[in-house]
């Protein structure tokens, strides 16, 4: 038996994504060819925009369908300061690199100024924090960036009150993680962009949206056709954006069925382990993330022991796997490095079952223990 908990990295796509995107693949025509192939591949894009558009309450030419959701991410945050003019851009200390890193870009190559916005030992970020800063240099700030729930902890985020602190300023959402998996309208919430992605819901890989208002023209990161609003040139991808689409549409995903299976896992875990701490626990989470600190044990080591045994899961992620550090997001959350790196993330989708949780159970007791013999050992 082999058991998956990192539905987080990524999940299985749905049946009916593969059947879509088969018979898309199977279809002749660029959607940007004015003949009679060409229009059909082109409804078919459009009719799956509107079916994401509905799904995310906003109108269908505010959906830019992208390469992945770290394009739209860099597509918002790089296109809004370019196009407010202004220096200063605040995002959370807990952001996905994918927010992170073209922040970083633009203080190094476009002079741009970058203020973090701490959070709460729960993950949440200092609203009295953002609204002093937003006070004192409102006229400076060229965007606002915060994630709508954490990757690494499911920590959810007061994305409306954020909002409501800004006023005018432009407010950019990675709303990778939660999109599908709790109540989220783009409408209501009242941003400016929003990032959501394919195959974090059943959907294919290298497939993402931006979700922006019509009123906004960003500058392009790809010149080109003029395809997307002129903000993303490249040929369309069909195939993806129908299987997108129909991953949406069939919304296999159960959020009172996942969160029983978290609440009976982590349950499990502090019964086995009554020295394991979940991280974010008293804060509002997304049904499906498990962040857990397993003290003096090393999770690399952990993750490599839990994959021996067939089970899949992560140190927090997947586009930062391979690099030795601890958990940008933890220590923000005020846990040291050692500790940081003694935490693994269990996450459970549409296709997880109880029969995963009671294997993962049955299992990490003598993952543990090794663990922690392992990480004595490289002590001395």
């Amino acid at each position: 038996m082999s058991v998956y908990l990192d539905h987080a990295a990524t999940t299985p796509m749905s049946d009916v994504a593969i059947a879509a995107m088969n018979a898309s693949l199977r279809k002749l025509g660029n959607p940007s060819s004015l003949h009679t192939d060409g229009r059909a591949t082109r409804k078919d894009v459009e009719d799956a925009r509107e079916v994401i558009a509905h799904s995310i309450d906003c109108v269908p030419s505010e959906v830019i369908f992208t390469g992945s959701g770290t394009e739209a991410d860099n597509a918002a945050i790089k296109g809004l300061f370019w196009y407010s003019k202004k220096k200063v851009i605040l995002v959370s200390s807990i952001e996905h690199h994918a927010v992170l890193d073209p922040a970083h870009w633009l203080v190094e190559h476009e002079g741009a100024e970058l203020i973090e916005i701490p959070v709460t030992a729960s993950g949440i970020v200092d609203l009295v924090f953002l609204a002093e800063v937003v006070a004192k240099r409102a006229g400076e700030i060229a965007l606002i960036s915060v994630m709508h729930s954490n990757n690494e902890t499911g920590v959810i985020q007061p994305i409306a009150e954020i909002v409501k602190i800004a006023g005018d300023i432009p407010v950019h959402c990675d709303a990778v993680q939660s999109f599908t998996k709790v109540p989220l309208s783009f409408k209501k919430l009242g941003l400016f962009a929003m990032t959501i992605s394919a195959h974090k819901v059943g959907g294919p890989l290298g497939i993402g949206a931006l979700i922006l208002r019509r009123a906004v023209e960003l500058p392009p990161l790809l010149h080109g056709g003029g395809q997307e609003r002129d903000i993303r040139s490249g040929t369309v991808n069909a195939p993806a954006i129908v299987a997108f689409a129909a991953a949406v549409a069939a919304h296999e995903y159960d959020a009172e069925k996942v969160l029983s299976l978290r609440e009976k896992f982590e349950s499990g875990v502090l019964a086995l382990r009554s020295d394991a701490v979940i991280n974010g626990a008293s804060a509002s989470r997304l049904p499906g993330i498990s962040n857990i600190t397993f003290p003096g044990t090393q999770s690399d080591s952990l993750l490599l022991l839990m994959d021996a045994e067939k089970v899949s899961c992560s140190t927090g992620a997947a586009c930062s796997a391979g690099v030795h550090r601890p958990s940008h997001v933890l220590m923000a959350m005020g846990l040291s490095d050692v500790v940081a790196q003694s935490s693994l993330r269990f996450s459970f989708g549409a296709t997880s079952t109880e029969a995963d949780v009671d294997f993962a159970l049955s299992v990490l007791p003598a993952v543990i223990e090794r663990g922690l013999a392992a990480h004595s050992v490289g002590r001395r």
